[in-house]
């Protein structure tokens, strides 16, 4: 990568610190399986003076959910995940649900099925929302909080059976809503594969890889190395940031109850460079097969149909393009998009900004780790990578 273009970019990182859009982060941009560039900016921890390091550790939040698509992705390929099944088949709490339509409940037309986890067209939803669905989810993640940091703490399948308890925002496979989808299919590959979510992205997916930093807390010989998170207070500047959220532990100092296949991971940008990079080699890496290349085609394809990306539109309008599909977003109209893309990049982003996006057609890797709460796809990803990537091709 040309200096002048990197210079560029980091000139870009740095107005976004001054600009407080962020406290502190990094960038890392690979293609063909070579580095072209990493950039650091800011404080992992303002309070402490303590400057962004390459080794930071991170709260993924739902960049965890590209990881939770590729353990159920494994199981599916060994036949012991069939993504055609109704969810109950694994979760019991889930048959028999209820559909809230105009303000009442109604029986499902059909059950939820795996597949329509990994789409997010299963009608479950987050806490906050509105109508009968939405009060349901935020009395759970009350207790859920409330809990969270006793010895009755409630576990990855707790969770997920509550929630099949609870009604549904919609027909499943009618629409599209961003939701627990991906806490419920950690809890079906603990099911369907016999021993904990945390174990089996261990055994199956974080050693081969050799992800020695990530998974669902930091140990004590770690946690110097947990980025500090920021929000924006009221009167436009950044405090840190303590509370507990989705059931995360914000401190990530311990085990948790919950393995949440959402929201839960933390890893370091160089960790997470080696799952993004296995799955732009189709499922290999150092070696070390994870996947076959037609499941990595498969999960990598969007899968929604018009009328559900029409929904999906409507939850992202900053993600204009995209269709969904096995926990991430993907590219399938470069024209609609608002940032430079080629057809078939997928990847996904966190509540607290870090971002990932593989590119098979470039051949490239593109990721940005941030701790800022409600961030998601932010402005200065956007931006860099529009420079990146409009130099890079001229």
């Amino acid at each position: 990568m040309k200096a002048e273009l990197m210079n560029r970019m980091q000139e870009i990182l740095e107005e976004a610190v001054a600009a407080k859009e962020l406290a502190g982060g990094s960038l890392l941009v690979r293609q063909h399986g070579e580095e072209l560039c990493y950039l650091q900016a800011g404080m992992a921890d303002r309070e402490k003076g303590e400057a962004v390091r390459r080794d930071h550790i991170y709260r993924l939040y739902s960049m965890s959910k590209p990881v939770t698509a590729a353990a159920a992705m494994v199981l599916f390929e060994r036949g012991q995940l069939d993504l055609a099944e109704p969810v109950s088949r694994y979760l019991p709490e889930f048959s028999g649900q209820l559909v809230e339509e105009n303000g009442r409940l109604v029986p499902a037309v059909r059950e939820v099925t795996v597949k329509d986890l990994l789409g997010m067209t299963s009608g479950l939803m987050y806490n906050g929302n509105p109508g009968l669905t939405g009060a349901y989810v935020t009395e759970l993640f009350r207790q859920v909080d409330e809990r969270l940091l006793t010895d009755q703490a409630m576990t990855t399948a707790e969770i997920a059976g509550a929630l099949g308890k609870g009604p549904l925002a919609f027909q499943p496979g009618s629409s599209w809503l961003y939701g627990t989808s991906a806490d419920v299919l950690g809890a079906v590959v603990e099911a369907a594969a016999g021993m904990t979510f945390g174990e089996f992205l261990k055994k199956n997916i974080f050693e081969p890889l050799e992800m020695k930093d990530t998974g669902f807390f930091v140990p004590e010989e770690k946690r110097d190395r947990l980025a500090a998170a920021y929000r924006l207070n009221a009167a436009g500047e950044l405090e840190r940031y303590t509370q507990n959220h989705l059931g995360i532990i914000n401190a990530m100092d311990r085990q948790p109850a919950f393995e949440s296949g959402g929201a839960g991971l933390v890893s370091t940008i160089d960790d997470y460079a080696r799952f993004a990079q296995m799955l732009l080699n189709e499922g290999e890496l150092d070696g070390r097969r994870i996947l076959q290349p037609a499941t990595v085609r498969f999960m990598t394809a969007g899968q929604l149909t018009q009328v559900q990306r029409e929904a999906f539109g409507r939850n992202f309008a900053n993600m204009p393009g995209f269709s969904y599909g096995n926990l991430m977003r993907v590219m399938v109209d470069p024209g609609q998009s608002a940032t430079l893309n080629h057809v078939g990049e997928y990847g996904w982003d966190g509540w607290l900004g870090c971002y990932f996006a593989n590119d098979p057609a470039a051949g490239m890797t593109m990721l940005f780790m941030m701790q800022k709460t409600d961030a998601g796809l932010t402005s200065v990803v956007r931006r860099m990578r529009n420079l990146m990537i409009s130099s890079l091709e001229d």
